[in-house]
Formats: C-alpha cells, structure tokens, sequence
C-alpha cells in the first residue's frame, strides 16, 4: 500500500528562506536555524519544526545561518555588511563582526571558538571568538563572491566556493591547497566529515568530490536546475531541491529515483519531510485508512493523545506568538 508523503509546514517567514542548518544531537534533541531575506533567522526544534525564537537585529536580508554542535551559539551573515554571534539559548545577541560588504556565509569550528566567514568582498575570514577585539585572519584568492566556506577535516582545513570554483586551503598556512572550476555556476557545497567528502550541485549535476583531494568520485543528473543537495548521514540516500520546486530523492549508490515530493522556498515557508514515510515520531503519527476504502495510507500530523479541539486551540496559540510578535529566542 503507497503511503503519502506529508511534509510538516513550518511558518513565519515573510521572505524567501535561503539557508536552514541543524545542530548537532543534544540532551535537549536537535534544532534548526533558517536564514531569510525578511532579516529575522528563526530557531525551530528540529525533529518537530516548533518555532522557538526569533534572533533579531539585522538590518538586512540574512543569507546565511549556523548553529554550534551543541546548539548553545547561533551565528548569521547578512546583507548589512554584519555577520553576528548569538546566544541561541538566551537569544542574546553576543557580538557583531563588521565587514565591508555583503556577508553570505558563517561557520563555527567544532569546539565553537573560531568563526569562518565569507561573502562579497572575495575574502574568507576566521574570527577568534575569544578575542573580538582582535582583527581577524584573512585568506585571499577567490576572485568572485564567496557563497560558501565550511570547515573541514578537523578545523585544518577550509572549504569555500565562489561563482565557478571550489578552492581547498590550509588553515594554518593560509594557503590554497588544491581547486576545481565547474562549468556553470555552483549554487550549493555540503560537507560530510563521515568519509570526507564533498557535495557540489551546479546547473543540472550532483556531484560528489573527495574533500581532501576535490577528485570527483560520482555525479548524477538531475530533471532540473538544481538549487542545493544533501547527502544522508549514512549515506544510502540523498534529496536535492530544484527550480522545479521539486525535491528529488536518490539511492546515493546506484542514483535511482526513490521519491519525487513537491514543495517551495520562495513562499518563506520550511517543510519537514520524513525520511522513512508512515514512521510515527514527533508530530508525524501515521494512521491507515480502512482495508475497502480504496483511498492511499495518508500520514496524519498530529500530536500523540490530543484531542482535536485541543490541537485547534495549540495551533491559534503558535499562529498568534508568530505573527502578532517576534521576541528574541528565550530559555
């Protein structure tokens, strides 16, 4: 029996989104930070999609967002030349790191002590976060903007992309190490620390590159233009997100089609889809129809022994807490 796939609607936005990360699995479960031109990140849990706070304090459009391993800090980068440092449990802004111009990525090392940024001005930046007084490292070499750099191979190394070209540096020589030009422009980079490797969408392609060589070790061909790509922590599977405002699910090794959901970004909206459909977990509670009804399995979302009125009440609750008000994230 086929089983729909229910995404669960996350929202609050009033612009595009542009940017989610998760953080890492904590004693508190795992969370979700989303970047969004309206210039109000949000943070949401992440295996549920409840929005818990509004970082604010930009005065631009946010094109870039992370949260640290354990989810205490939130950085962003942003359109007015700022990229911030928050504290995501308090929401508390913690400092602002002025650059010259448009800033469209943020990375925090493993041990959240230094921050990478790069953007506009061609330069990739590492801030010690201990010292934000100090000037910050400056490596040169990208001769576009920057759209994203990540940490890699243990905080060694650095991994950013302009316009055409992946570049691979030494973080402590500051020197570049290895780099490959595509043929179009790159829209996304995801990095895989499991099995170093490197995920790169431009134009129709997905590929996959060694982080440590930048070899390419596969590539698939997607229907549409593709606007960024994700690889499964265990590698069996990964999903990809097109202009086609599609998402399509791969078997990473044989690049077979598994699933194809439709979906949207521009709306400013964040869809949480299930990895395994039918599983029951968070707010997912999948409920099957009756043998004779002849009707498709259709995962039902809903919180575990609610009652519908009191599921209608929860719901006006968060509606008014997102759209009459954003306050700063709280404990």
């Amino acid at each position: 029996m086929a089983l729909r796939q229910t995404p669960l609607t996350c929202s609050g936005h009033t612009r595009p989104v542009v940017d989610l990360a998760f953080s890492g699995i904590t004693p508190y479960g795992y969370f979700l930070i989303s970047a969004c031109k309206d210039g109000k990140p949000m943070l949401r849990q992440g295996d549920t999609g409840d929005w818990i706070g509004t970082f604010l304090g930009h005065k631009g459009a946010v094109w870039g967002a992370t949260l640290n391993k354990d989810a205490t800090k939130a950085a962003t980068a942003a359109a007015d030349f700022t990229a911030k440092v928050w504290d995501a449990v308090s929401g508390d802004e913690l400092m602002t790191l002025a650059h010259k111009h448009i800033v469209k990525t943020v990375d925090f090392t493993q041990d959240s002590n230094y921050l990478l940024t790069g953007g506009q001005d061609k330069l990739l930046r590492i801030y010690d976060l201990n010292k934000p007084e100090a000037e910050p490292r400056e490596i040169s070499g990208h001769t576009s903007g920057i759209k994203k750099a990540l940490w890699c191979s243990e905080d060694k190394q650095i991994l950013s992309a302009d316009d055409k070209t992946v570049r691979l540096w030494d973080q402590a020589t500051m020197t570049e190490v290895k780099s490959r030009t595509f043929n179009m422009s790159v829209s996304s980079m995801e990095y895989i620390p499991e099995g170093e490797i490197l995920v790169i969408t431009y134009g129709r392609s997905i590929a996959f590159h060694s982080a440590v060589s930048l070899e390419p070790i596969k590539s698939f061909e997607a229907p549409a233009t593709i606007n960024s790509a994700s690889l499964h922590p265990e590698k069996e599977f990964l999903v990809a997100g097109g202009e086609d405002f599609k998402l399509y699910k791969y078997d990473y090794n044989s690049g077979e089609e598994l699933e194809l959901y439709a979906s949207g970004s521009e709306d400013g909206t964040l869809r949480l889809w299930q990895t395994v459909v039918g599983k029951t977990y968070g707010l997912w509670k999948c409920v099957l129809p009756e043998e004779d009804s002849g009707e498709l399995a259709k995962p039902k979302i809903s919180f575990p022994e609610t009652t519908e009125e009191e599921l209608e009440e929860i719901a006006s609750e968060n509606s008014d807490s997102i759209y009459s008000s954003t306050p700063e994230v709280k404990a």
